[in-house]
């Protein structure tokens, strides 16, 4: 029971509180006042040594209206902002507005916005020079397919674009490290395991990487949103936007996929071949245009046959030596 007790009492202090914190106006306003009385205080204390406690007044009004400054926030639309009291989490603000909040909080800036990359991407840390000013501001690289090979061992190139948001601003700073490299990472290895599951093409009618789309894409947004589920994550869509054999193999695979769609033709041409002597068989017998025998049937059959699957134009021969 105090195992259980202790699995409950951590997923409290990660789990999202909504905090709704006052009107920031009225506080300015406030401030404001304050910021100018400051002045008045301090110069009729010093004028006058009756009134010396006015500069006492005037230091500690200066000073209050000093830290109050540091309560206001601003949050925008599909913004939001965590709050931390001496590393105690506090809430979550995600209401868009201008508000006041303790001035001894932490607030750290979670984006609520949709957000979309590609996998094979990498991130770029963000540069400061010596006197602390940001040189390069974080960001991403331009993704690269990455190479694996399907269910049938074969090398192939794939990559993905993934559209993700954060849904739950806790889990997303408190359960790991960096979520949005976390959201990258976890990504591409769900897209390996995903194509090392699945061959490239099939011919029976099976889920394939390139024949099954829909399907492939489903289960890819599924898996990656399971690895996801724990940093607060909602992957709204996965989408393979780069599918191909390697290089090395992709000229023999593409005689392959020829020579798989030539027989294919073939197939269809024998089979359409069959059915046009069929019914030639029969309408002959129906109406009674000629009287074949077997051996007249087979050689007609095997004529119709050459003429029709042949690719090329059949040259006719004519027989005037005997009756037939």
């Amino acid at each position: 029971m105090s195992a259980e007790k202790a699995i409950v009492a951590e997923k409290a202090i990660v789990t999202e509180k909504p905090y709704f914190p006052p009107s920031g106006w009225g506080m300015l306003v406030m401030v404001l006042l304050s910021v100018l009385a400051v002045p008045t205080l301090i110069i009729l204390g010093i004028s006058n040594p009756t009134y010396i406690g006015l500069v006492i007044v005037g230091v500690v009004l200066g000073l209050a209206a000093l830290t109050c400054m540091f309560g206001f926030l601003a949050v925008q639309p599909n913004d939001s902002r965590v709050l931390l009291l001496f590393g105690d989490y506090r809430g979550t603000v995600s209401k868009s507005g201008f508000y006041w909040v303790n001035p001894f909080f932490s607030k750290k800036k979670v984006s609520l916005r949709v957000r979309n990359f590609e996998t094979g991407s990498t991130n770029v840390a963000e540069r400061k020079n010596e006197a602390g000013v940001v040189v390069q501001h974080k960001s991403r690289t331009v993704g690269r397919p990455s190479k694996v090979n399907d269910r049938d061992g074969n090398p192939i190139e794939i990559s993905a674009v993934v559209v993700w948001k954060v849904v739950n601003t806790a889990e997303a700073l408190f359960e790991v490290d960096d979520y949005e490299d976390f959201v990258g990472v976890q990504s591409e290895s769900a897209l390996r395991s995903l194509a090392s599951r699945y061959p490239y093409d099939s011919e029976d009618h099976e889920i394939s990487l390139r024949g099954s789309t829909e399907e492939i894409c489903e289960q890819l947004r599924k898996d990656i949103q399971d690895r996801l589920e724990k940093a607060g994550v909602q992957v709204i869509e996965a989408r393979i936007c780069h599918l191909a054999y390697a290089p090395e193999i992709a000229a023999a695979m593409l005689q392959r996929q020829q020579a798989s769609a030539v027989v294919a033709a073939r197939a269809k041409i024998v089979d359409g071949a069959v059915g046009m002597v069929q019914q030639a068989l029969e309408h002959l017998s129906r109406d009674q245009i000629v009287e074949l025998d077997d051996d007249r049937k087979a050689a007609m059959v095997s004529n119709l046959l050459v003429v029709l699957c042949s690719d090329r134009h059949a040259q006719p021969v004519i027989n005037a030596g005997t009756i037939y």
